[in-house]
C-alpha cells in the first residue's frame, strides 16, 4: 500500500492513513459483512429482541444479587437457562457464529500486525494495566 499526497506526509500521518485503509478493508471482508447482516437480522427479529431484553433483566438482577451476597445457585441456573433460550433462537445462533468467525479473522490479522512489533498489538492497544 502506498499513500500518495500533494505534500510529504509525516511518518505518523502515513501510519494513520494506513490504519484507516486497514479499517476500510476490514469492513469489506466477507466475515465482517456476514457479521453486519447477522446483527441487522437480530435487531429486526422481535423474538430475539424480547429474549435479549429478558436475558439482560435476569442478568442485571443476578449481578445485583451477587454484589450483595444474595445470589443463589438457582439464580445462576435461571440466568444460564435464559442464555440458552436466547442462543437457541436461529437468528441469534447465526449472529453468534458470524461474531465468532469475525473475531477469529481479526485475531489472525492482529497476529500479522503484531509480528514485527515487540508487543501484541491487539492486547496492549485495547488493554490497560497488564502485568
Amino acid at each position: 500500500m502506498s499513500i500518495e499526497t500533494d505534500s510529504p506526509a509525516t511518518e505518523s500521518e502515513t501510519v494513520e492513513a494506513l490504519a484507516s485503509e486497514l479499517g476500510e478493508a476490514i469492513t469489506e471482508m466477507p466475515e465482517y459483512e456476514a457479521f453486519e447482516e447477522a446483527k441487522a437480522a437480530v435487531e429486526a427479529d422481535e423474538e430475539a429482541q424480547e429474549a435479549i431484553q429478558e436475558f439482560e433483566q435476569i442478568r442485571e438482577e443476578y449481578m445485583m444479587a451477587r454484589e450483595t451476597g444474595q445470589a443463589t445457585k438457582e439464580d445462576l441456573r435461571t440466568l444460564q437457562n435464559a442464555q440458552e433460550e436466547l442462543h437457541s433462537i436461529p437468528v441469534m445462533r447465526e449472529f453468534l457464529q458470524a461474531q465468532n468467525d469475525l473475531e477469529l479473522r481479526l485475531q489472525a490479522l492482529n497476529e500479522h500486525i503484531s509480528e514485527p512489533l515487540a508487543v501484541d498489538f491487539g492486547e496492549k492497544a485495547g488493554g490497560c494495566c497488564q502485568d
